[in-house]
């Protein structure tokens, strides 16, 4: 009888704890179901979540492939409003070299996620026409975002101790026997080193082209005494204009600069033949950027741009704010590889 009542204790204990462990494992089961299900809901949520729509969520890098002033300038102007905006910081890394290629190589090669921007001048795109070889092609390897500003013409400025006080003297004083007149630039292949180039074409002088980091170092190397000339975009010299630091001979447009009205033309100025367009600073992102991302890039941009503190920032500098949209813009810069390449072409520039 003893032996019949342990049986039913043990058997009874046997199926107690089956039972619970049956009840672990549902339990366990369950948990393991709720986290699955909330996984595939995150993930699908993620899949149908605009690439834009929380961008952005940590500090914007803002590429500059220059030295200081030019874009830089405009960029740190652009980056402060920016950050305010969007609630992160919009941090300016200058990447000089190689005439832009360096800070351009690199943005080529981040993810288009919206944290990698690059802001460069128009050099970018005369690149093509200037070297045999680049580590990237302009047009595929990149998403342009918008043409920020138009720089209008350029201004041929010398240092104060050249003597020379317009153009024609100028010209006269390149042309003397044994004279070696230079200029600087940005570097090999910008934009400001292709305006030398055709001034030389057009004016028959045979000035030497010396190239800087940057648009800002150029012209502090003419403010410095260190070369006697240079042909420049506003942004980079029109401060030293207005101080009369440096002595602007003439402006590459039809019309007179509104922000340097004494100074002339180069028509007015006895070389009618030299227009000279200086082009533009914009903004461009890594190729395959989303559409709906590059359209909240876009938007964040053009509101800082037509905002009134950054708009008088800007014309500060001499220069137009455009921010047209990124289709317009794309359109743009195919158009200007090819009407710069045959500038190029026009002024009797190899590639390097």
């Amino acid at each position: 009888m003893q032996q019949v009542q342990h049986g039913n204790q043990v058997g009874f204990s046997t199926r107690l704890i089956a039972s619970k462990l049956n009840r672990a494992l549902l339990a366990l089961l369950a948990l393991l179901l709720s986290s699955m299900s909330a996984g595939l809901s995150a993930q699908a949520q993620a899949q149908t979540q605009p690439a834009g729509g929380n961008w952005p969520n940590k500090p914007v890098r803002l590429i500059v492939p220059f030295g200081s002033g030019g874009p830089d300038s405009l960029a740190r102007i652009l980056s402060a409003q920016l950050a305010q905006q969007t609630g992160q910081p919009w941090l300016v890394e200058n990447r000089a070299g190689a005439n832009g290629i360096l800070g351009a190589e690199l943005v080529a090669k981040s993810a288009p996620d919206g944290y990698t921007l690059m802001v460069t001048s128009s050099g970018f795109v005369i690149s093509p026409a200037m070297y045999k070889k680049l580590p990237f092609d302009t047009e595929k390897d990149f998403t342009p975002v918008t043409s920020l500003v138009s720089l209008g013409g350029v201004f041929l400025v010398v240092n104060a101790s050249v003597p020379v006080q317009n153009l024609a003297e100028l010209i006269a004083l390149a042309k003397k026997p044994g004279n070696k007149l230079a200029y600087g630039s940005p570097g090999i292949g910008n934009t400001l080193h292709l305006a030398g180039e055709v001034f030389n074409q057009r004016a028959g002088t045979s000035l030497l082209h010396v190239p800087y980091k940057g648009a800002g170092l150029a012209a502090a190397a003419v403010l410095g005494g260190e070369i006697p000339m240079m042909f420049s975009t506003p942004p980079a010299v029109m401060n030293q204009i207005r101080a009369g630091k440096l002595r602007a001979l003439a402006y590459s447009k039809a019309t007179r600069h509104p922000v340097a009205p004494d100074v002339p033309t180069t028509a007015e100025a006895g070389l009618g033949s030299y227009q000279f367009d200086g082009g533009w600073f914009a903004m461009f992102g890594p190729a395959n950027m989303p559409a709906d991302l590059l359209g909240r890039v876009y938007n964040e941009v053009r509101s800082a741009m037509v905002n009134p503190s950054t708009r008088e920032r800007i014309a500060a500098l001499g220069v137009e704010p455009v921010a047209n949209p990124p289709a317009e813009f794309r359109r743009e810069v195919s158009n200007n590889i090819r009407e710069f390449a045959e500038i190029a072409r026009a002024a009797g520039i190899q590639p390097e």
